[in-house]
């Protein structure tokens, strides 16, 4: 069972390279958790800020996040969730594609 205080995992989602098409984009980018940054990998499909996202987070990056005391699956869900809502930080010059 999830508590509340669980799903509120402060992170910052920035998103550095996107690829791909208006259906799937692969994104490259990187989290801040607890001030440390961690990079991560995923594939939106739809649009970012669309309607799912699969997000890849090395092992050896989950380990150090289990060992910060967050649950790893549930900080791997946040970001999900944080891309699907568009909730990033975007460089300049990358916009999400339009609608």
């Amino acid at each position: 069972m999830m508590r509340k205080d669980d799903d509120e995992i402060p992170v910052t989602v920035f998103v550095k390279s996107t690829s791909g098409s208006e259906v799937a984009s692969k994104l490259t980018g990187y989290f801040v958790v607890k001030g440390k940054e961690f990079r991560f990998t995923a594939i939106a499909f739809g649009r970012i800020g669309g309607h799912n996202a699969s997000v890849k987070i090395p092992k050896t990056t989950m380990g150090k996040i289990a060992k910060m005391g967050i649950d790893p699956e549930q900080l791997q869900l946040t970001i999900q969730r944080k891309l699907i809502e568009g909730d990033i930080i975007l460089p300049e010059g990358i916009k999400p594609p339009s609608e």
